[in-house]
Parts: C-alpha cells; structure tokens; sequence
C-alpha cells in the first residue's frame, strides 16, 4: 500500500537557559505500508532550514527511525525507555549524540495517523536538550487540508 498524504509536524525543543522553540509544518509526504511496518517520507522546504533534504520515518513495531538524505544526513532511532547512538551531520562536522527517548505513541494505519515522541539529547554525555514532536498524517484530498503541488 503507497498513498500520499498531508503530515502536520508540531515540534519543541528546549535547551538549558533558553526559552523553547517551538515549529509547526504542513507539508505533502508518502505513506508506504510493508506488511506490519510503515514507513512516512517528505522533502523538507527552506522553511526548516533543510531544503533539498529528504526526510524518512520508518515505524516498526516500538521502534521509530527518522533518517534525513540531504546536504546534512543524520539517523535517530527513538524507542522508549532505551538509548540510542546516533551520528548527526552539521555544517561544522559530524558527531555522536545520544538520543533517549522518554515517550513514544505510534498510531498508524491505512488512513493515517499519529506519532509522538518525547525524547532527550545528549552530546559528549551530557544532557543538551529536549525535543517533543507529534505528527499527524491523513489521506491527501481529506476535506479542507489537501495540498496542491
């Protein structure tokens, strides 16, 4: 099963000593379900700052893998109660961050759906940050909400 789909991205970030960031995107995507796993792609857009970049959140079972091809390739792998090792490309080089998350929901089906996840950001073991974000995906052509290209 392939659809398109409209994904609503709501996300916060909080770092120490700073007021949160808070973003918020609407942007059209794929759906593509593989027997029991479910896998969500959008091109990001000079609004987050990653244009030309390709962003792929694969759902499998407890796990959620969020990958980005672009000019800046990173993985994160969020699963809740674990920590994970990721390397993350920045403009000034690439480095290993810990990612432990706190909080995951999937609720995917044919239809759409929902993920959360709350998740910490550790640099040289050290907590960094906090991150929650919350996606919300629906068929493409659903009322008010579908997208032109």
């Amino acid at each position: 099963m392939e659809k398109d789909v409209v994904i609503s991205i709501k996300g916060m970030q909080k770092y120490e000593g700073m007021a949160p960031d808070v973003s918020e995107l609407v942007t059209k995507g794929r759906l593509i379900r593989e027997g029991g796993s479910y896998t969500l792609s959008y091109q990001e857009s000079k609004l987050t700052g990653l244009e030309g970049t390709l962003t792929t959140i694969q759902v499998e079972g407890d796990q959620v893998t969020l990958m980005r091809v672009g000019e800046f390739n990173s993985q994160l792998v969020f699963q809740e109660g674990r920590r994970h090792l990721s390397m993350y490309n920045t403009p000034y080089g690439a480095m290993s961050i810990g990612v432990n998350t706190r909080h995951l929901l999937t609720e995917l089906n044919d239809q759409g759906g929902a993920i959360e996840v709350d998740y910490a950001i550790e640099v040289d073991h050290a907590l960094a940050g906090r991150s929650v974000f919350r996606i919300s995906v629906k068929e493409a052509g659903e009322g008010r909400e579908n997208l032109k290209s």
